[in-house]
């Protein structure tokens, strides 16, 4: 039995999908346990391209249990199309595959309305939300005002329980965004035309997991997002509303008595950042919209151009210790072919003063990056399946950013391709 946990190092959009793509087929049962759809895996593989946001990516293999845990929060409608587009393609999705915490929350209509509320309200200080409602859920949660999965199996009390939601929300609305009151026929109608499709796919999560492990049977834990976005430890205000480190996976899962054996920080071959909040480097030329180019830096979830920078070192080790990473994986490497020569963040200066150590979320509006140049490699390395194969400049690159993070590269992706990657 192993139980390994994939997560993200820096800002999100490292490449997860496409390692827990490639991993799964080792794995009995992939969990999902936090966020919501407001973040995308890309899994690339024979049956196309997808862009998932709440589908966990083991649900390409066939021998795979994919549970979606206690910690994510669920929008009944984007879940529903998600499974239909990816059934559409040839993936056989069914409740022997899929299964959905009964505790999970459900995210509402009207938590997106106001997710969008109250960006266009802060107006310039927005959060760079991507307005799936994601905050507003997990606000209601912590206040004990949302909705579970498993109400929707309790059709009597999921009304009572509506009926008080929707009557305190709509006194909120009036009077911070001034807005037309929720609908409350119109929610009813929406819980029961999705919810009616989901509902055979809702269980307890813990117990499948205890029975899996009973059986002796291997886990891959699933995260969304990375170690800086994290509600507690990352860039805060701007962050996501849950845990995306590997420590909180047990908790999200349903089953918070799982240990976590192995973790596996993912980390791209340079850095990217989507939304607002500081970001050290970042860069606001050709150069960046170059790389934006090359490595098709979009938001999966929003289609957003993604902020670019070099590898930050400090960032990134930052990460590794938050997610306490046992071993890397390098995505995108292949990209960085299209530069002459790969600057890297080694430090930040701050006040005249160099610092190694992630500093406290104001101080990085006043860091500028310090940086060590290392030679590129001008040609393609999709083809490369052996680490002795790159050239000198590419291995060199990787090894300087294995003894900078302290942390073993085992895998580097040299493509998006589910085999394009290398196994050192």
């Amino acid at each position: 039995m192993s139980i390994t946990a994939i997560v993200g190092i820096n800002w999100g959009d490292e490449g997860k999908g496409r390692m827990v793509d490639y991993l799964a087929d080792h794995y009995d049962v992939v969990v999902r346990y936090q966020g919501g759809n407001n973040a995308g895996h890309t899994v690339v593989n024979d049956l196309g391209t997808f862009k998932l946001n709440l589908l966990p990516s083991g649900i390409f293999r066939p021998q795979t249990l994919n549970l979606l845990g206690v910690g994510v929060v669920i929008d009944l409608e984007h879940l529903c199309g998600e499974i239909k587009r990816a059934q559409d393609a040839g993936v056989s999705i069914s409740p022997q595959n899929l299964r959905i915490s009964d505790r999970a929350m459900i995210c509402m209509p009207f938590h997106r309305w106001q997710d969008r509320w109250e960006e266009e309200r802060l107006g310039a200080a927005k959060f760079g939300s991507t307005m799936r409602g994601i905050s507003p859920v997990y606000g209601d949660k912590a206040m004990k005002k949302s909705l579970q999965m498993g109400d929707l199996l309790y059709p009597a009390s999921r009304d009572t329980h509506l009926e008080r939601l929707v009557d305190w929300k709509n006194a909120l609305i009036r009077s911070a965004y001034h807005c037309d009151p929720i609908d409350l026929d119109e929610m009813k109608q929406w819980l029961d035309t999705y919810g009616d499709i989901l509902k055979p796919y809702i269980c307890d999560t813990g117990e499948v997991l205890a029975q899996a492990i009973a059986a002796n049977k291997s886990i891959l834990f699933e995260a969304q997002l990375g170690a800086l976005r994290d509600l507690d430890y990352g860039i805060y205000p701007y962050t996501s509303s849950s845990s995306p480190l590997a420590a909180y996976a047990p908790m999200g899962s349903g089953l918070p008595s799982i240990k976590v054996e192995n973790v596996v920080g993912v980390v791209k071959a340079y850095s990217t950042c989507v939304g607002e909040g500081p970001f050290v480097g970042e860069l606001d030329d050709t150069q960046g919209e170059r790389i934006r180019q090359a490595g098709g830096e979009y938001g999966a979830a929003t289609g957003r151009p993604r902020r670019v920078a070099y590898m930050d070192v400090v960032a990134t080790r930052h990460g590794v210790a938050l997610q306490g990473a046992t071993e890397l994986a390098l995505t995108k490497l292949d990209v960085l072919s299209c530069l002459e020569e790969i600057p890297v963040c080694r430090a930040y200066r701050i006040d005249g003063q160099e610092v190694e150590r992630f500093p406290y979320t104001p101080l990085l509006d006043q860091a500028e990056p310090v940086y060590d140049v290392l030679p590129g490699w001008h040609c393609d390395i999709s083809n490369v399946r052996q680490f002795s194969e790159l050239p000198k400049a590419a291995q060199d690159y990787v090894l300087y950013l294995e003894k900078a993070l302290a942390c073993p590269i085992r895998y580097v992706s040299v493509g998006p391709a589910r085999e394009e990657i290398i196994v050192r």
